[in-house]
């Protein structure tokens, strides 16, 4: 039997969405991937980003090169817990009455509470990230978390709620890769140097390209 693993598949040249996905106030960046029945409401997806079937995104920042598996939901609304009712009539009313306005105070302070996911973070699937939480750069959200508070930089986190795993790299290294902020450089360098990405050695690659000036590490920044 021909082994036929793995089985390549389409290049990704240009952006990619299923007729099936819902954007509204969306913003999507180059060379995305967006799978079925996935819905995006007040978004911005970096560049080189994507997302698997079904999941669930509003009023969140994600940046570039993030890996979103299926079934994950974003930036889940928080009700008005402190009211009489917690019901949509409070803040949605329109819905139910003509003679009744939108509560623009809700959806002001709604707002505030976007969800800010760095660069090549991977969220596993069905993790859930509530209102307001940050992702820092390279982090990892492991299978089924609920991620209700920060997520520092380079972490795997799992859990409900979630709670810190382990860290991927030592203190230096973090800060390494942050300087060489290497999600910035042209995609045509990034594969000019790909062999450098497939190496497991952190260490190497850190010392080959920390402390470049913009133009040895291939940033587009003066």
């Amino acid at each position: 039997m021909t082994d036929t693993y793995p089985v390549p598949r389409p290049k990704i040249a240009e952006t990619v969405i299923h007729p099936s996905v819902q954007l509204r106030d969306a913003r999507i960046g180059t060379c995305c991937e967006i799978l079925d029945d996935t819905s995006l409401h007040t978004v911005e997806l970096g560049d080189f980003s994507y997302l698997g079937q079904r999941c669930i995104v509003e009023n969140a920042v994600i940046g570039r090169f993030c890996a979103v598996a299926a079934e994950v939901r974003i930036g889940a609304p928080n009700h008005p817990m402190n009211r009489p009712s917690m019901h949509r009539f409070t803040y949605c009313p329109e819905y139910y009455s003509h003679d009744a306005d939108r509560d623009l105070t809700f959806f002001t302070r709604r707002a505030a509470d976007c969800v800010t996911i760095g660069h090549d973070v991977w969220i596993g699937h069905g993790v859930i990230v509530l209102p307001g939480v940050k992702i820092g750069n390279g982090a990892v959200l492991a299978a089924g978390a609920v991620v209700s508070k920060d997520v520092a930089p380079y972490t795997v986190v799992g859990g409900v709620p979630a709670k810190l795993i382990r860290k991927r790299f030592e203190p230096v290294i973090v800060s390494k890769l942050t300087d060489i902020a290497w999600w910035d450089w042209p995609f045509a360098t990034i594969i000019e140097r790909l062999p450098d990405f497939q190496s497991e050695n952190i260490n190497a690659f850190c010392d080959r390209w920390w402390g470049k000036n913009a133009n040895e590490n291939g940033n587009s920044q003066s």
